[in-house]
């Protein structure tokens, strides 16, 4: 991802998650604070979906809209924020490429695990995917501000 990617970045995010709207401020902070984590699917006219990341820790995940300000020095996990595709660039395998890059990524930074915020239907995706949904009650708020139903969820980097 680079910095002229955004505002298509912005609209596939507006098109794909209508329910979990972020500001523009959101996905530049990203790609500021890691930009080995942010990824586009560019489809030969532009992006068609992308993938925010990024070391974090597992028990605080960042909630929705929200600035991070900073990574943490002691990240224990690969953070994915989100992966959204406009509905002509799904059924080519992207995600599975995604989150292969990604596991490499977390290899590289020393980290064994990936996490996400599984909301709405996307769960049993993220299950199928080899996620398996974690309860740290200290996360219940920032699950709230995504939807009732959100879990948080993790998976090794070299899953078994």
């Amino acid at each position: 991802m680079r910095p002229d990617d955004l505002p298509a970045v912005v609209d596939i995010a507006a098109h794909a998650h209508p329910a979990y709207p972020e500001g523009e401020a959101v996905f530049t902070e990203r790609l500021t604070l890691c930009p080995t984590g942010c990824l586009v699917l560019d489809g030969g006219s532009g992006p068609e979906g992308y993938v925010l990341s990024h070391p974090w820790c597992a028990a605080a995940p960042p909630a929705l809209d929200c600035a991070l300000g900073a990574l943490p020095a002691r990240p224990d996990c690969w953070y994915l924020h989100d992966i959204a595709l406009l509905p002509d660039a799904r059924g080519r395998g992207a995600p599975s490429a995604a989150l292969a890059i990604l596991a490499q990524r977390a290899g590289q930074a020393g980290l064994s695990r990936m996490a996400l915020i599984a909301t709405g239907s996307a769960r049993v995706y993220w299950l199928r995917a080899g996620f398996t949904p974690i309860d740290l009650p200290e996360a219940a708020t920032i699950l709230a501000s995504y939807d009732p139903k959100a879990q948080l969820m993790i998976r090794a980097v070299h899953p078994a």
